[in-house]
């Protein structure tokens, strides 16, 4: 389930301890590459609140996401935990019927919540073409073809008098063309309306989604929180859609930016930022608020439109990006502010995850850490006192879907930071910095490139993993490999089995639990987000 707005108040604080405990703010991006914040080097996007948090705080440089993919990303950040642990996503909202809301957010911890329960798709935009393009090819036009050549090829024997083909083959051909086509002018009418919408707490109340000031309309709403919250400990999170496809943004920002529709979103989303900032120093909160901003993982490098204009961002000088464990795929921004309690300006060079925001959170708001479970996360509050100088993440493991694809060690003795990948994607077409053909890159088979021994990289030394070290050049490699081989023994040994969420059963839709916002079903469309700003009008 990939939540793309969520507020909440965290009202399990002890009321008695209010006035110790901060106001945590989580404000996060999707698909942003580090590259796209002038913080972070970018010179043509204009990013003033993001940069002005991060002057004002913590800019964490080797902050990484647990995943290259948003869902999987997403359930680590909630979590706490690698998501090979809990297979915590693509849950969609619910169970066994239409109304059990057994994955919602509200069922789960959270007070309150508006947005759209499920993935921000190019499909939900008219005009911005669609992810399942590939999907339709495959299962669509190239059956239609064969249906086609075999149709024609039994009329030209049939009248070579070379064969006899009964009548009922030509129908039952037909008749399948005919079924084939009208599931996909089904799908191509239905999806919008039936997967596309926006809900406050358990109400649809947009449907199909309306992308003309939905920025505008969320943050409003995210700043109405925190001022019916300003008396006592709150938790917002702002999971934003921006900059995932379909791209949007308002006409205060459409066309302002250097960087075309994508940009256009990112400085949207930085006004969205200022915004956050400016209540929260409106209601003299800012100095008992922790704000902590990053993305999900790295920027899509791949995403480039029909008529061949990108709409990904940029990953800095970092190799790949979402979707492999290249630096480019899980290095993301970091930046941490509290005013008085975090030291404003600092740059934190050490390996830091977003696993770190769960036991974070749970320890600035008093709540003991679930003790059922393996939390692989660390308190960074300890790092960005300046009480330590080195990560508590002496290891740490990437994944790409299940498979353990690289791994990152941080020796105690050491200023290295080494990283071993036993598997890399093959970017298409050769030479470029991504997997193109596909999209994405995949994790196994043909997709990929097996190495014996691992490809070693000393990130200290070569962040932009250019230069993989050899026994020639590294006269430690075989200890360091030894060494991390040790370390992914002992982390699967931790592993349990967990429930396939992607297994067939899991993924074939199911109409009993299709949601719409009209009782008999009949007709998924409503506009209650409409009503709703003319009743306050």
């Amino acid at each position: 389930m990939r939540i793309r707005l969520v507020l909440l108040s965290f009202l399990s604080v002890a009321q008695s301890h209010a006035a110790t405990r901060p106001n945590l703010v989580l404000l996060l991006a999707d698909d942003l590459g580090i590259g796209d914040l002038g913080c972070y080097g970018n010179k043509t996007l204009r990013t003033p609140n993001i940069d002005r948090l991060a002057e004002g705080g913590v800019k964490l440089t080797q902050h990484l996401a647990a995943s290259p993919l948003c869902t999987p990303s997403r359930a680590a950040f909630m979590t706490g935990r690698y998501p090979i642990r809990s297979g915590k996503w693509h849950l969609g909202t619910n169970c066994h019927n239409k109304s059990d809301f057994c994955h919602h957010p509200l069922s789960h911890g959270f007070d309150y919540f508006h947005g759209i329960p499920v993935t921000n798709l190019r499909d939900c935009k008219p005009g911005e073409g669609s992810v399942f393009t590939r999907g339709i090819r495959l299962l669509v036009f190239i059956p239609l073809q064969i249906i086609a050549v075999t149709l024609l090829t039994m009329v030209v024997l049939k009248y070579l008098g070379l064969v006899r083909v009964p009548p009922l083959v030509f129908f039952s051909l037909l008749c399948l063309a005919a079924m084939i086509l009208g599931l996909l002018v089904c799908f191509l009418h239905y999806f919008r309306p039936l997967n596309c919408f926006l809900m406050r707490n358990h109400e649809i109340t947009q449907q199909p989604l309306s992308y003309d000031n939905l920025m505008q309309r969320l943050v409003a709403d995210a700043a109405q929180f925190i001022r019916r919250n300003a008396e006592k400990p709150f938790l917002l999170v702002l999971s934003y859609l921006h900059v995932h496809t379909a791209l949007f943004s308002s006409k205060d920002f459409a066309g302002k930016s250097k960087h075309g529709a994508y940009g256009d979103a990112v400085e949207e989303m930085d006004w969205s930022v200022g915004q956050i900032l400016k209540v929260l120093d409106e209601l003299k909160l800012a100095n008992n608020t922790l704000i902590y901003f990053s993305s999900d993982q790295g920027a899509h490098v791949e995403e480039v439109t029909p008529k061949g204009e990108v709409h990904g961002g940029s990953n800095g000088i970092y190799k790949g990006g979402k979707a492999n464990n290249w630096e480019g795929g899980i290095r993301v921004p970091g930046i941490l502010r509290w005013p008085g309690v975090i030291q404003a300006g600092l740059e934190i060079d050490e390996p830091t995850s977003n696993m770190d925001v769960f036991p974070t959170v749970a320890t600035l708001a008093g709540a003991p850490l679930p003790e059922d479970r393996i939390i692989d996360g660390r308190d960074l509050m300890p790092l960005l006192q300046g009480k330590t100088q080195h990560s508590d993440h002496e290891f740490l493991f990437h994944y790409c879907n299940f498979y353990l694809n690289a791994v990152r060690w941080r020796p105690r003795n050491s200023t290295s930071i080494w990283k071993a990948f036993f598997f890399t994607p093959k970017f298409s077409p050769e030479g470029a910095n991504g997997c193109f053909s596909t999209h994405v890159c995949f994790c196994h088979g043909h997709s990929v490139s097996y190495h014996h021994p691992p490809l070693l990289f000393d990130i200290s030394k070569d962040p932009t993993e250019r230069n993989p070290v050899t026994p020639a050049t590294e006269p430690r490699f075989q200890e360091v490999l030894d060494t991390m081989q040790q370390a992914v023994d002992r982390h699967t040994k931790t592993l349990k089995a967990v429930p396939n969420q992607l297994s067939l059963g899991n993924i074939v839709w199911k109409p009993w639990l299709q949601m719409c916002c009209s009782p008999s079903g009949l007709s998924c469309q409503c506009d209650r987000e409409k009503q709703a700003r003319r009743a306050s009008h």
